[in-house]
């Protein structure tokens, strides 16, 4: 080749390779669609969402509001087509009273399915809310967020997987008869005779073993004496904040190795050291001010009084939530991972102010270099995987137990 055909060829290729390089704008445009794309062709399953008690007031799921963090509208926007509605009462409300309520709280999530069958299909199992994704319906499922509400008896709890309560979180925030919880000083060691009992029941109705707000001592004993996977429906990484509603990498390496999967929790505080560090400083003010402003209505009211005593609290990214996702699945691989936002169920961070913002997990995953199937599995998958396995184990379980 002559000297000219050769600059020619020089020419011709490097015209190749500009022409067909994308340029950086180029590359963060397919990104974005590719994570779009993703995001809005995937079951998004979010495993606890507060919202449940304003479906007794007369609030309304289909219109869409300017305050709170989900509803209807919202939730299409944000592409979010699966979730735990969480029952829920402080674990000071106890005995019938508890019973009572949470058989209320129930009936509102079954009367909204009842009223729109077209949009909302109440799921009990992982086949019902695969059928419900191909009828482009929302798969709405329910968790117990407190064992209280079982009124210490077991008889009461197979009445709530009658119902479709599909995990019981051991314990809210305060110890119950018979486990310990992360919000308490410890009383039993962990969980009671009783509380291993509640365990072995769960296991065979097959209902999950929900970990979250327990102590660890309790969470130890869970895993030891479970025979199914178990969850944490809304908790995050302890090694990034030091929260103690949050599971420390033993823990989280446990529950994997068992087939279970961490659900991370959004909520600002648990997920930004900084942010978490102050209100270590001012939770002596905070109980004081929860105890004059009770309710979880009051939280932005009680904020707003530490910020004028303390000076402002840091502000959290939503940017934190992916942290948690990827130190989780580093750990233990993305098979174990998924998403509980916690939405109404406190301060969201920043960038996160509801649930229309979640594409931006999505997004944010797919330029950390995550593959199409792993972001599914996290994105909602995780959880109906977990789902079959506890209902495998409870149908293996209840054939021993007709033998014996």
């Amino acid at each position: 080749m002559n000297f000219r055909k050769w600059q020619t060829a020089i020419a011709a290729a490097a015209l190749t390779v500009f022409t067909c390089a994308p340029l950086p704008a180029q590359r963060a445009e397919d990104a974005a669609e590719r994570a779009r794309r993703i995001h809005f062709s995937s079951l998004v399953l979010d495993t606890h969402i507060d919202v449940t008690p304003k479906l007794q007031t007369d609030w309304k799921f289909t219109e869409e509001h300017t305050s709170g963090h989900i509803d209807l509208p919202r939730m299409k926007k944000g592409g979010l087509n699966g979730l735990f509605f969480s029952i829920y009462m402080s674990g000071t409300v106890t005995g019938p009273t508890a019973v009572n309520n949470s058989l209320e709280r129930i009936a509102a999530v079954h009367k909204l399915a009842a009223d729109l069958p077209d949009e909302i299909s109440l799921c009990t199992t992982a086949e019902d809310v695969r059928r419900a994704r191909r009828e482009g319906k929302i798969a709405a499922l329910m968790g117990m967020e407190g064992g209280h509400m079982i009124n210490n008896s077991l008889p009461i709890l197979r009445m709530y997987a009658a119902l479709g309560v599909r995990y019981l979180t051991l314990t809210h925030s305060v110890n119950t008869d018979w486990a310990d919880s992360s919000g308490d000083s410890p009383k039993h060691d962990g969980l009671t005779r009783f509380g291993k009992q509640v365990v072995r029941e769960l296991n065979s109705l097959g209902v999950m073993v929900d970990v979250s707000h327990v102590a660890d001592k309790t969470f130890w004993d869970a895993i030891a004496v479970s025979e199914a996977p178990m969850i944490a429906s809304h908790s995050s990484c302890r090694a990034i904040s030091g929260h103690a509603r949050n599971m420390t990498d033993d823990m989280i390496k446990a529950l994997a190795a068992k087939g279970g999967v961490i659900q991370i929790n959004y909520l600002d505080s648990f997920i930004d050291p900084d942010l978490y560090a102050w209100t270590q400083r001012t939770a002596p003010a905070r109980r004081e001010l929860a105890q004059r402003y009770p309710g979880r209505e009051n939280f932005a009211r009680i904020r707003a009084e530490l910020e004028k005593q303390f000076g402002a609290a840091p502000k959290a990214s939503w940017e934190r939530i992916v942290d948690h996702i990827d130190h989780a699945v580093k750990l233990v691989g993305a098979d174990h991972v998924g998403l509980g936002s916690d939405f109404d169920g406190g301060s969201m961070p920043v960038g996160m102010e509801d649930c229309t913002k979640l594409p931006k997990i999505t997004e944010a995953l797919v330029r950390k270099g995550y593959g199409e199937v792993d972001i599914r599995k996290i994105l909602g998958e995780n959880t109906v995987r977990l789902m079959e396995e506890v209902e495998r184990a409870a149908k293996r379980l209840r054939g021993e137990n007709k033998v014996k």
